[in-house]
């Protein structure tokens, strides 16, 4: 038996890994969905690197991409995690983008967020499950 962090950190760093998962096919649909796309959703879960357009980065990859790819860039750039979230501004140029993906970005949003309420309603709800647990 492997823990999945001794797996991970095997796949990040063995050659013969990385070989491999790059000579995967990668996934084609068989036949084209007759299912619309949904254009009002946000998307948070894939994100495109600022410095150089990559596309389709989850979180950690878009961090591994930044760390491996970018890590001397100057440039400030907007950060696409933060964008896409609600109380996010598409204008603001973070002026250490690694840095902040680095201490902001650890965890997934999903996890710990309702994008279905506002944020009064987030507050009072964490405030009463504050005094709750007391």
């Amino acid at each position: 038996q492997v823990t999945l962090a001794k797996m991970r950190s095997h796949i990040s760093s063995c050659a013969k890994v990385q070989e491999q998962m790059a000579n995967c096919p990668k996934f084609v649909p068989v036949v084209p969905t007759s299912q619309p796309i949904p254009s009002n959703i946000p998307n948070r879960s894939t994100f495109v690197c600022p410095y150089c357009g990559a596309r389709n980065l989850d979180q950690q990859e878009l961090v591994k991409h930044c760390m491996e790819n970018h890590r001397n860039d100057p440039n400030k750039v907007v950060c696409p995690v933060c964008s896409a979230m609600p109380w996010g501004d598409p204008s603001y140029k973070s002026a250490n983008f690694l840095q902040h993906l680095l201490h902001r970005h650890k965890f997934s949003y999903d996890t710990f967020v309702d994008y279905n309420i506002d944020e009064e309603a987030a507050l009072q709800a964490a405030l009463a499950l504050s005094l709750s647990e007391n």
